[in-house]
């Protein structure tokens, strides 16, 4: 009556040494490590990079104690602080011999300290939020009065290519703080030009002014216009700056916006403030510009540039013409791709504007060379030269000999674009590891004081049965910490407190499961029966019970954002694992404790209240 089949117990077994293999890496902690990243966009990361470094360490007498490679960095795992500190500096110097022009940044991180056969199988540490593992946080304000005029610089172009087009002659646009003016001859030139412009742009509003002879048109951003730009500021600012905290290998960074013009940055687990602040805000900006045909690079002619272009891993001087053709902003989409030919290539999609640009500026320059320049920290570096092979617009194929890998890295970086608008670190703050070791310390103790306490009552009062539900619970902290590891959740102080209260809600179906089968003995049934009639009678009341506080947690979930998230997560989570643990895994126990004895006279279940007879 009371035993699973073989394949449930097998199954509820394998659960459970699952949970333990993926809870395992929270137990081992971290170890110092030096984590080098690219400071240019060109740079790789590489297994050339990786042997420069070891040769360095190993000349310094530094022996690492491991590497992780990834697409974006490289971290070399040492085996105590004052190594990492000195590891640091001999990769500093071996990387950047120009510390004016670094190619690298070489930061100081934590990396976990599990043994390989763990990670192998994709068990990880979960993370930690700033609270509990230390760090950096930054507070940025947006420059908004920047965006808008950035916005406006973009438009006095639109405008001119398009009264072009239009072939309305103009005595020129100029921007005067946050108004275009529009200078023409007569007011049917200025009519025939507030037509087409208001045709084109629906986001001014137009007043005309006459000056001397000449007819003045005065366009101004509307309230709504000037709103969605500075919401976009605020959306494309996010997304770069995901990028570029990407290059620090923080893992989980909280990255969001705070009222208006402002954004908060939380990087968990950083330590060296300074290569944060310098990473977050580097500015980079792409251009499109014509190749000067025959011009010397080493001797550029006036009306020139001239901007390296790494080859093979050298750099290779290019020169090109002053005049931009097109800038970042006109880049909707980039993509690696293969040519007709099957030969790796970068798919660009411009903006409507953009491709009428290039329309113009291919037909003209068939056969020669365009070169997009990624302009960073005030240096520029071409990366990409390829020959226009034909008229396009919005849409084109740069090819040349690339690898396929380098296709990748260049659409990644014609996607990245830039800063919408100039941001200021308005606050800083860092916390310490210690600081972070004593929340855990404090947040751990609490979980296990609260579990002893729970499990000393259940005891006391179910005896046997107590016992089975503590093991059930604990086999709950388990499944929630192993499934907070595999889905790589970030743990903060709100989901430590989250973790306490899902003990409570767990031991509640313990609860409902015991008192059921004391009231099955209470109306005389046997004990065998009494334990299969109190699990499958619970069952509808703890599934109603958590299903209804489910919802609030995926309310919280779905409407919350920062820490209040971070306990609906766990929230959630817990009340799967605590159905799961309660029915299933404290089922199979009493079935192994109780299920095998034909004939059962009692249960320690406690004490049984019985109605007196009258």
């Amino acid at each position: 009556m009371n035993r699973y089949p073989l394949w449930k117990n097998l199954m509820i077994g394998l659960v459970l040494i699952v949970g333990l293999l993926y809870t395992l890496p929270n137990f081992y902690g971290e170890v110092p490590a030096v984590q080098i990243s690219a400071a240019r966009s060109t740079v790789k990361i590489d297994g050339a990079l990786e042997t420069r470094i070891l040769d360095a360490l190993s000349a310094a007498n530094i022996s690492p104690t491991g590497t992780v490679r990834d697409p974006g960095s490289l971290r070399v795992r040492l085996a105590n602080e004052d190594i990492q500190m000195k590891a640091r500096d001999v990769i500093e110097r071996a990387l950047n011999p120009d510390p004016q022009s670094p190619s690298y940044v070489v930061a100081l991180n934590l990396l976990s300290a599990s043994p390989q056969w763990l990670t192998s199988i994709g068990a990880l540490p979960m993370y930690l939020g700033l609270d509990l593992r230390g760090g950096v946080h930054f507070l940025l304000q947006i420059d908004m009065k920047g965006a808008i005029t950035k916005q406006l610089d973009v438009a006095t172009g639109d405008l001119r290519t398009l009264l072009r087009d239009k072939n309305i002659r103009h005595g020129g646009i100029s921007r005067d703080g946050e108004t275009l003016t529009v200078r023409l001859r007569d007011d049917a030139t200025r009519n025939q030009a507030r037509d087409a412009i208001r045709a084109s742009r629906s986001d001014f509003e137009y007043t005309e002014r006459n000056e001397g002879e000449d007819r003045l048109l005065i366009a101004t951003l509307s309230v709504q216009a000037r709103r969605t730009i500075q919401d976009d500021a605020v959306k494309q600012n996010i997304v770069t700056l995901h990028n570029r905290v990407n290059e620090l290998g923080v893992a989980e960074p909280v990255i969001q916006q705070q009222g208006a013009d402002r954004i908060v940055v939380q990087l968990p687990g950083v330590q060296d403030v300074s290569k944060a602040k310098d990473t977050i805000g580097r500015t980079a900006t792409l251009q499109v510009r014509m190749v000067a045909e025959g011009a010397n690079p080493l001797s550029p002619p006036a009306g020139t540039d001239v901007f390296p272009e790494n080859r093979s891993g050298q750099p290779f001087p290019v020169a090109v013409k002053k005049q931009v053709v097109l800038t970042g902003d006109r880049f909707v989409k980039a993509q690696s791709t293969f040519d007709n030919n099957q030969r790796p290539a970068i798919s660009v999609t411009l903006d409507a504007v953009g491709g009428r640009i290039m329309r113009d500026t291919t037909r003209e320059n068939i056969h020669k060379q365009m070169a997009i320049i990624l302009f960073e920290k005030n240096k520029g570096e071409a990366i990409s030269v390829a020959t226009i092979q034909g008229e396009f617009g919005n849409q084109f194929q740069i090819t040349g000999n690339f690898s396929t890998e380098e296709t990748n890295r260049l659409a990644i970086l014609i996607r990245s674009g830039s800063l919408a608008a100039p941001m200021d670190i308005i606050e800083e703050r860092t916390i310490g590891p210690s600081l972070g070791a004593e929340n855990i310390q404090k947040g751990f103790h609490s979980t296990l004081w609260g579990f002893l306490a729970i499990a000393a009552f259940m005891c006391v009062y179910y005896l046997i049965f107590g016992l089975i539900s503590t093991l059930a619970l604990g086999a709950n902290v388990l499944f929630l910490i192993a499934l907070l590891s595999l889905f790589q959740a970030t743990l903060t102080l709100p989901g430590i407190a989250a973790i306490a209260l899902a003990l409570g809600m767990a031991i509640d179906s313990n609860v409902l499961i015991n008192e059921r089968i004391r009231e099955e003995l209470r109306n005389g049934a046997t004990p065998q029966a009494a334990i299969a009639a109190g699990y499958e009678r619970a069952f509808d009341t703890i599934l109603d019970s958590n299903v209804t506080t489910l919802i609030v947690g995926i309310m919280l979930l779905a409407f919350g954002s920062g820490p209040v998230r971070g306990f609906a997560v766990v929230h959630c989570l817990g009340i799967l694992t605590s159905m799961f643990s309660a029915v299933f895994v404290s089922r199979m126990i009493t079935n192994f404790a109780y299920g095998h004895r034909r004939k059962l006279e009692k249960l320690a279940i406690g004490q049984i209240w019985r109605p007196s007879a009258e």
